[in-house]
């Protein structure tokens, strides 16, 4: 994903900070808006990966700073559970001015409350997630309950929350304890996708059962399993992010908005975009989202094919391909085409049929099986046509690759 920073006003006038995630070709189809966790920020790693799963999909996502927190301008002291409303119905017209009205709302922890409390006032929300979220937002108040009492008394009092000190106020115990959630949820007029670990131990699961009951249908709900309260681990907050993917494109699909503002790029395009992580790579060809990634041994961290194993997954397929048009023109009987292939170098003074002996060769080792009531001259007949496929008469030609910085 392409990710810039971008500062939108809250209520009050403080400058709040975000960053916009686009999809690697800069085309998205709609919308989110991602609100953090109480005292997190937008740059924790389950937002980001989350993040990710929805550019992936053609849906850019808004995720920002609450006031006073990250990167945000305000007093955080003077923040509270209403406020947070109010910083998302203002990044939500931020992205109606700039972009286009959000689709969805993803909330995580007092987040999720939050989107929820906010998603009616917001026409062109599709759908609300929330991620481990508690029903009440009087919840939070569990982080210091030891200096309730010293905030009663003298209105103000520091506190501690991951390891983090914070200033809280009155004010603040005041606004959560005076609101309720239940007529926002029943009232959210959207679909509802309630995910919750199971071994959360910050928010327990019994709050995502009251907030699933709350709502009226279309309602879903999934448990994380043992994911934890923050899904601090790679593979939960990818779930995590694939699954609300999926779910929001469903009612996205219905969402009659004005079409997406396209780049000056043709369509014929393929884009590959790399930020931080090691090798991963994120590749757009043609609206199709692929990734590509290093192994292990090699730095990366695995988490897709090679550059090389594309390549010969793009020869695999376009093997499979002309052979199914061949076998089909002439009306032969082939039912399936297996390809198998596998890439690597050997020294050109080890090749038989190389005419450069010092350099290393490319080989792409290639089986194919084909299924189907095919003669002899019919199978030798189709391993001819196997090499003239366009992808292998590519490879065997001259090929000029133009670069130029943009």
């Amino acid at each position: 994903m392409r990710s810039k920073k971008v500062f939108f006003t809250n209520q009050a006038g403080d400058r709040l900070a975000a960053l916009l995630d686009m999809p690697v070709d800069n085309r998205p189809t709609s919308y989110a808006i991602i609100a953090h966790c109480f005292t997190c920020t937008k740059n924790i790693k389950a937002i980001h990966y989350i993040s990710r799963a929805l550019t992936q999909r053609h849906i850019a996502v808004l995720r920002f700073d609450f006031t006073g927190l990250g990167e945000s301008g305000g007093d955080f002291s003077e923040s509270n559970f209403s406020s947070n409303v109010e910083d998302l119905l203002c990044a939500a017209r931020y992205l109606e001015t700039h972009h286009q009205p959000a689709g969805i709302l993803i909330g995580h922890s007092l987040g999720g409350t939050a989107a929820l409390a906010a998603a009616s006032q917001i026409p062109s929300v599709k759908g609300v997630t929330t991620i481990g979220s508690p029903y009440e937002p009087y919840h939070v108040l569990h982080h210091f309950k030891k200096e309730q009492a010293e905030i009663e008394v003298h209105g103000e009092a520091d506190v501690e929350i991951g390891g983090q000190r914070y200033r809280m106020k009155q004010q603040f115990l005041d606004d959560v304890q005076g609101v309720t959630m239940h007529s926002s949820i029943k009232r959210l007029g959207c679909a509802l996708l309630v995910l919750h670990a199971s071994n959360d131990d910050t928010v327990t699961m019994d709050n995502a059962g009251k907030i699933f009951e709350a709502a009226r249908h279309p309602k879903s709900f999934v448990s994380l399993d043992n994911a934890g309260h923050l899904l601090s681990r790679q593979q939960d907050a990818c779930y995590a992010g694939g699954l609300i993917a999926s779910w929001a494109e469903k009612y996205l699909a219905v969402e009659d908005s004005s079409p997406p503002v396209l780049s000056s790029r043709d369509d014929d395009v393929v884009t590959a975009s790399i930020e931080h992580e090691h090798y991963y790579t994120e590749i757009d060809a043609r609206g199709h989202a692929l990734v590509a990634d290093e192994p292990l041994a090699l730095g990366g961290a695995a988490l897709g094919p090679t550059p090389y194993d594309l390549l010969t997954a793009a020869l695999g397929a376009c093997t499979a391909m002309t052979l199914r048009m061949y076998a089909d023109q002439n009306k032969w009987p082939l039912d399936e085409v297996d390809v198998q292939l596998r890439h690597h170098k050997i020294h050109g003074k080890d090749c038989a049929e190389c005419h450069d002996k010092t350099h290393k060769v490319d080989v792409i080792e290639r089986n194919i099986e084909l299924v189907g009531d095919l003669s002899d001259e019919q199978r030798q007949r189709l391993l001819e046509i196997a090499d003239k496929c366009p992808v292998h008469r590519t490879l065997h030609a001259e090929v000029k690759v133009n670069t130029r910085l943009i």
